[in-house]
């Protein structure tokens, strides 16, 4: 990653110093596409990497249509590129892109650059059918902290359809949320009125003349609390570090967990961090504390209202693949949720999971799991008797 990022800062100041030159569709590919795709391992000299003018035909719509590059990986073509000048703006030329990636189904993402930015579409909306808005802009004239571990995605190495068209739901659910969390804040209303009352376990009956009442002093409260972060943020320096005694206990929320009565039991934090994560997920569906957390020498293990028999999940952290088994056989259904999500099926009823964050990825899963502690008939004997 920090030879692609030097490789990748490098090329912005290449754009930025050169792009001014390019003044045809053609220069641009030669002097700034070309040389970004190579950055990406897709070298544009190697004919079962990158192909150019790829035939992509819409049968019975318009023939001898063909995209400026085709990029392939495992002999397929997986992404579209369509290239314009350096001084042209590439809004309105989308529909051009979108022909050439629904007339080829396998291609998952397309892009269309004039050199300096790129934007980047797929298919969440219909499946095969181009989205008319793109899950990712990168303009190399005001490169942002995030496109480098953003673009590092698109390399040949790393290239996959599925964990792109998450990495793109995950983009467009950032957008949906921080839209509604900016109006949320600049415009009040009483549904927001009612969370912050009830967060704050506020005794009044939240009638609709209370939540009116409330409505200004949530609403200073809001401004306060944001200039309060804001100027803590800028101005605040960060405490001091102070030197623990060797023989301090185990803590601190960024440190492993020994089980006082078996040191052969250690919490990571990454366990605890899994267990918030089902806690948040399930939030809505029941009572957090009804998701308990066990901790034995072979695994870590969420359990359904703290019976042993009603785990929701097992985690295996101290494997080379970290794993995640679920309660209930997979079905072909299941194995499809865990593709989609870009991860990997491990043995039996197991999912692994490289960082607690993929777990977030398996939401169906998820809830599918309490669903089946919650039914009493799964945990029946024959003759009727709770297992």
């Amino acid at each position: 990653m920090p030879d692609f990022k030097e490789k990748l800062m490098r090329h912005v100041e290449h754009v930025k110093n050169v792009g001014p030159h390019c003044t045809t569709e053609e220069t641009t590919k030669q002097a700034l596409i070309l040389p970004f795709l190579n950055i990406l391992d897709f070298s544009p000299f190697d004919p079962l990497k990158v192909k150019a003018e790829y035939c992509a035909d819409l049968p019975g719509i318009k023939a001898n249509e063909r995209v400026d590059y085709a990029l392939f990986s495992e002999s397929h073509p997986v992404m579209f590129i369509e290239a314009k000048s350096f001084c042209e703006n590439l809004t309105n030329h989308a529909g051009q892109l979108a022909r050439y990636f629904n007339a080829t189904p396998g291609v998952a993402i397309a892009a269309i650059t004039n050199g300096k930015e790129w934007r980047f579409f797929t298919d969440l909306k219909r499946q095969n059918i181009m989205d008319d808005t793109p899950f990712l802009v990168v303009d190399f004239m005001g490169l942002s902290e995030t496109a480098p571990e953003q673009l590092a995605r698109f390399r040949y190495d790393r290239f996959s359809p599925d964990r792109l068209r998450t990495f793109a739901e995950e983009r467009v659910y950032l957008g949906i949320f921080q839209n509604v969390i900016e109006t949320c804040l600049k415009e009040v209303d009483q549904d927001f009125v009612r969370f912050v009352a009830i967060r704050a376990n506020l005794s009044p009956k939240l009638t609709t003349k209370v939540l009116e009442s409330m409505t200004p002093l949530v609403k200073q409260s809001v401004a306060d609390a944001i200039s309060k972060m804001v100027v803590s943020g800028l101005s605040t320096p960060p405490p001091p570090t102070v030197a623990e005694p060797a023989n301090a206990a185990v803590t601190d929320s960024e440190e492993n967990l020994i089980d006082s009565t078996n040191p052969k039991i250690v919490t990571t934090v990454a366990e605890r961090k899994i267990l918030d994560i089902m806690k948040d997920m399930l939030g809505g569906q029941v009572n957090p504390v009804d998701i308990v957390a066990k901790d034995t020498e072979s695994y870590y293990t969420m359990l359904y209202q703290g019976k042993v028999n009603r785990w929701l999940l097992r985690y295996q952290g101290d494997r080379k693949k970290p794993l995640g088994m679920f309660i209930f056989d997979f079905t072909d259904e299941h194995k499809a949720q865990v593709a989609k999500a870009g991860l990997e099926l491990g043995p039996g009823n197991s999912v692994v999971l490289d960082k607690p964050e993929s777990l977030m990825r398996l939401s169906g899963l998820i809830f599918d799991a309490l669903a089946f502690c919650k039914d009493d008939n799964n945990f029946k004997t024959k003759k009727g008797a709770d297992v």
